[in-house]
């Protein structure tokens, strides 16, 4: 996008003069595409728009801009340069005859664009090579220029800045600092990414206090071998150019607060990524009991609050990557942000992660997440607000690149219909290798064109039949599931329920859904549990499921048939209550 000079100021660019724009394609040119698009965008910025239609002459737009005193005349045309060039001088021709002074703004071909930019007089000049950013931003008389790098650079105001277009996060995490700084570099100098999250590897998520325990076979295993306080601010320093995206990384396993502490002062911390129930025996990645990191989670969660720092809480997906229940993961998914609230989070990334378990089709797909939305919303007000990231599962991505492409694009365009607040593109590749810059740009650059294609309109996939039926079930299920863990509680105080004295946490809490010991022994007894699980010591590990008519379901171990969630629950709690009946005698 080129801007006329004389437009701009130290603050970026001066406020309009009013918000009416009439548009047209000029002259022979009868494509209006993008002057329909470019209307359709400023009405959704607040603009009253008018097509005037096509191959409208430069007199006839001179005449209809003097009788309709319209703030800005937009003209598109896409043929001949030279044509473009004879047009132009005949518009302002016209205009100066008729004494018509609107600003002026051109949309055609790079070509026929960089004619108008050589003749002069538009405020701004539209190759359609522009990233949606620079529009929106135009169009809110905002900085866009890369000489003038004031982006927002904090959560809540990136997304209320590029609305209603979600910002866009991409994980990226090379094994050595060095290129993973260079390509930070390219990624912000590309101008399509919001937020790039470090991935750091597991060393540095587990042993970065204690480097004397690092396994240096294992060094960039998984992601970028940060060691030091002056890596992490290397890698932020690689950030700020091009459109100087956010930061963020994911949390240590180990020393939580201190590592929290670090991210905040390093690389300004977008937000932080906390797990409740994970990241201990459960999944390996920790020695820690799942009572003793649910505690860890809640005080990380209470520290990140007190700096104002928003907060995710990674939970809901991981029980779907073990293949649980889809009511499990609904169930997590408030159980999470319940947790957060009460730790006094004022800002909740609620993450949807699609395609997941494999062979979830995309309208029981959507079902569930409407069902999470529907739980987490119940608990947002002016002291909790939610931001609904979603993305695709990575296991979901076919290894053919073609068809991965194709997939991130589809993936897109359903998770839309949650009309989320930030997308975590997954990087196309990452089926077969780690993305590299020039590939998490490509991917951001496909998302970004299957957004633009669905705000432009499209049926609301929210309202079939069969996702709302689906929705509705999860809904009604994920509340059976929590009052089973609500009585597990009971069950725990009244002693029927003995606690593992081996957590180290005797105590058991007041309320049921923030109580390490009963979310704990949730786990242990199955209300919450995946096949995966299965020979965990710290968990339950027998629930059986299968993908029935597109859902991921409990079915029975010997008859496959799907077992309702309230005959689960029940069956798992009855031997306890059965006993409490007996003891109650």
């Amino acid at each position: 996008m080129s801007t006329k000079a004389g437009t701009r100021t130290g603050k970026g660019f001066e406020a309009k003069r009013g918000k009416s724009i009439l548009g047209a394609s000029m002259g022979d040119c009868v494509h209006v595409a993008g002057v329909l698009n470019f209307l359709r965008l400023a009405e959704s910025q607040g603009y009253s728009t008018e097509f005037a239609g096509t191959a409208v002459s430069p007199e006839e737009l001179a005449a209809l801009a003097k009788r309709k005193r319209p703030d800005y005349l937009a003209v598109g045309y896409r043929l001949d340069p030279e044509g473009a060039r004879h047009l132009i001088r005949r518009l302002k021709s016209a205009l100066s005859a008729k004494d018509a002074a609107p600003l002026l703004l051109f949309g055609g071909t790079p070509p026929v664009a960089e004619v108008a930019k050589e003749e002069g007089g538009f405020d701004a000049v539209f190759s359609g090579k522009e990233d949606i950013d620079e529009i929106i931003a135009y169009l809110r008389g905002k900085p866009v220029l890369r000489d003038i790098p004031r982006y927002p650079d904090t959560l809540g105001q990136r997304i209320q800045w590029k609305e209603p277009y979600p910002i866009l996060r991409h994980h990226f995490g090379l094994p050595s600092v060095e290129r993973t700084a260079e390509g930070i570099r390219q990624i912000a100098e590309a101008g399509v990414l919001d937020v790039i999250s470090l991935g750091p590897d597991q060393n540095a998520q587990e042993r970065f206090f204690h480097p004397e325990e690092m396994d240096h076979d294992q060094d960039g295993a998984g992601g970028t071998a940060i060691r030091s306080r002056e890596d992490f601010e290397k890698l932020y320093a690689a950030s700020r150019t091009g459109n100087h995206p956010l930061m963020r990384c994911y949390s240590g396993t180990r020393n939580v607060i201190r590592f929290a502490r670090l991210l905040a002062e390093t690389i300004k911390n977008a937000w932080a990524a906390i797990p409740l129930t994970w990241y201990n025996v459960l999944d390996g990645r920790g020695p820690r009991s799942v009572v003793r990191s649910i505690a860890e989670g809640q005080e990380a969660m209470a520290w990140h609050a007190s700096k104002g720092i928003p907060v995710e809480v990674n939970e809901s997906h991981h029980w779907s990557l073990r293949d649980a229940p889809d009511v499990v993961a609904v169930a997590a998914a408030y159980l999470a942000a319940y947790n957060a609230k009460k730790a006094g989070v004022g800002e909740y990334v609620a993450q949807f992660m699609f395609n997941t378990p494999p062979g979830t089709s995309p309208a029981m797909d959507l079902g569930k997440m409407l069902a999470k939305a529907g739980l987490i919303d119940s608990l947002a007000g002016e002291d909790f607000r939610v931001y609904r990231q979603v993305r695709a599962g990575l296991a979901s991505f076919p290894i053919d690149l073609d068809q991965a492409k194709g997939h991130l694009a589809l993936s897109t365009t359903v998770s839309m219909a949650l009309r989320p607040h930030i997308l975590h593109v997954v990087g196309y590749c990452e089926a077969d290798h780690i993305a590299g810059p020039a590939e998490v740009i490509e991917s951001c650059r496909i998302a970004r064109g299957a957004i633009r294609s669905c705000l432009q309109g499209m049926p609301d996939m929210a309202q079939d039949d069969s996702v709302v039926a689906r929705r509705d079930v999860l809904m009604r299920d994920a509340r059976v599931l929590l009052d089973g863990i609500a009585e597990v509680h009971r069950l725990l105080l009244s002693g029927v329920i003995p606690v593992d004295r081996r957590a180290g946490y005797l105590e058991v809490g007041p309320d049921p859904f923030t109580d390490p010991v009963t979310l704990a022994t949730a786990i242990g007894l199955g209300l919450l549990d995946a096949p995966h699980l299965k020979g965990n010591p710290s968990a339950c590990g027998e629930v059986v499921t299968a993908i029935v008519d597109g859902a991921c379901v409990a079915v029975d171990p010997v008859t496959r048939n799907p077992v309702p969630e309230d005959v689960r629950v029940e069956r798992i709690l009855d031997v306890f209550k059965k006993r409490r009946a007996v003891e109650a005698r």
